[in-house]
């Protein structure tokens, strides 16, 4: 699998066509050059540019994949958050525990595009680590831009690894780019303790060469600075605190504190401020002042997206000629259990949802309705950047993290006050509630803070809060991880060395 993978980006040339992130162009419909192109490549700032380019739009293209797989593995597979109809493929299968139906092992089991994104930073990182200053004289700095360039390849191989860890847990680790695709090795799943700490150290590779700020407006958000790193550690401190021996609930303070400390810095130096919620849609329209990383959806530049998770949701309300009985739907019990009657006045209750007493609410998140075609109100495309990390996320996580340290009483205040910031009427969290309490009521908020936003799952799993929610997660079954996907059984026919996901032994 592995041969295979290098073998697809080396030909496709590191994507050379691939146009920056600044311009206009579809950067996932640039026609790449062949591997001839190898003997020019590699020569100026551009060919770096285009080459971090074209290594974002592997990583966008593997998180919007088959009805966009970052929010079915993240959202989807809780169930309770929202429902996918039938609709002949069979992926609602996921949401009821099951991930053998064919189409979920050919498409949300197979890891094949993460890894693509993977090579491409190892290809990005073995080359314009070469570069001289003199190759690099298009750039104002050379230094400065290989530093940057180095940085995001960094980064988005230890994205795209926190994401597989998540999903998989066990993965073949993938560090080399190979000269010679053909003869590169076959490699077996490497434990999750060393996946981990491939993404720890790439973070920590990656966040001296980036700075807080960003020099062109163009890159904000959408590509990686310093505190897209710190974002990411924080996230996997936590994961790995709690789910890296799931057959104990006691977290590990070291990763605790460290999280921890990386808060701190985002909060100090990283510039980032919650949106006022007047603006609160945003958002998720893209590049708000709580944005730290966001993978780019906009018709700014051509590249919104007619197949988002948000169209599948939306009816002919929100969309000319759209069904009136879309694929997706609010679980109605979702809303009863994280807005009261009190709290229907909650910006996110208000701005989120529509139809909400009906059979089948909507969610309206992802909404911003572009027509290509704007004089016939023709051929719908979404304008809204999939937010990865942002500011509310980061400040909610602190009350995790209190909770860990038995700080209960600082938790509820941090909680509290993301209710007031929401809700004029809120329902707050009395003084007195215990320490398991007080986490039940943090997975209500993130649930309300981050509905759709590729966490809640993975927030259940790392509070041991999935009971709450995921009704086919049963504790037997998480003490077996059985909460991981298996490997797509095509994969074992390019590459012998891998073993299936333990759980999955027998079922697929």
């Amino acid at each position: 699998m592995i041969r295979k993978i290098y073998k697809v980006i080396c030909v496709i040339g590191c994507v050379a066509a691939l146009s920056t992130f600044s311009s206009c162009k579809k950067l996932l419909e640039q026609t790449p050059k062949n591997s001839t192109y190898f003997d020019v490549y590699w020569k100026t700032a551009q060919d770096a540019n285009n080459a971090i380019a074209g290594n974002y739009a592997l990583l966008r293209n593997a998180m919007s994949n088959k009805y966009n797989r970052y929010y079915m593995y993240g959202d989807a597979v809780a169930k309770n958050y929202f429902t996918i109809q039938y609709g002949g493929d069979g992926i609602e299968g996921i949401q009821g525990g099951d991930f053998t139906f064919q189409y979920n092992l050919n498409s949300l089991a197979n890891y094949t595009l993460y890894f693509k994104s993977v090579a491409m930073s190892n290809i990005i990182l073995k080359n314009v680590s070469k570069m001289t200053d003199a190759q690099l004289k298009d750039a104002d700095d050379p230094e400065q831009f290989r530093n940057k360039i180095l940085g995001q390849a960094y980064f988005l191989r230890a994205l795209s690894y926190f994401m597989m860890v998540r999903v998989w847990g066990d993965v073949p680790v993938v560090t080399e780019a190979y000269d010679d695709p053909i003869n590169a090795p076959q490699l077996a799943r490497s434990p999750k303790a060393e996946v981990m700490k491939l993404i720890e150290d790439d973070c920590h590779k990656a966040a001296p060469l980036l700075s807080w700020s960003y020099a062109n407006v163009g890159d904000a958000k959408v590509t990686a600075n310093r505190g897209s790193v710190y974002a990411l550690l924080t996230h996997l401190y936590l994961w790995r605190a709690t789910m890296l021996d799931v057959s104990t609930a006691t977290p590990n303070m070291a990763d605790v504190n460290s999280a921890d400390t990386t808060i701190n810095a985002i909060v100090a130096k990283g510039g980032y401020r919650l949106v006022d919620t007047a603006n609160y849609k945003s958002i998720f329209v893209g590049r708000s002042s709580e944005g730290i990383f966001e993978i780019n959806v906009s018709e700014n530049t051509l590249e919104g997206s007619n197949s988002s998770i948000g169209m599948f949701f939306l009816n002919s309300s929100y969309i000319n000629n759209g069904t009136n009985n879309p694929r997706m739907f609010v679980t109605p019990v979702y809303l009863r259990n994280h807005f009261q009657d009190s709290d229907t006045t909650d910006v996110r209750f208000k701005k989120n949802f529509a139809l909400t007493t009906s059979e089948r609410p909507m969610c309206i998140k992802y909404a911003n309705v572009i027509y290509r075609n704007a004089g016939q109100q023709l051929d719908p495309y979404l304008s809204n950047n999939m937010v990865v990390f942002r500011l509310s996320d980061i400040n909610l996580l602190k009350a995790e993290i209190a909770l860990y340290k038995n700080n209960v009483s600082t938790a509820i205040n941090i909680i509290n006050d993301s209710r007031k910031r929401h809700n004029a009427n809120p329902t707050m969290l009395a003084n007195d509630l215990t320490k398991d309490e007080v986490m039940d009521e943090y997975i209500v908020e993130r649930g309300r803070e981050l509905y759709l936003e590729g966490h809640l799952f993975y927030d259940l799993l790392r509070t041991r809060k999935y009971g709450n929610v995921v009704d086919w997660l049963t504790d037997q079954r998480f003490q077996l991880e059985g909460f991981y996907f298996p490997v797509d059984p095509a994969l074992f026919r390019q590459n012998p060395k891998l073993k299936q996901t333990t759980y999955w032994l027998g079922k697929v």
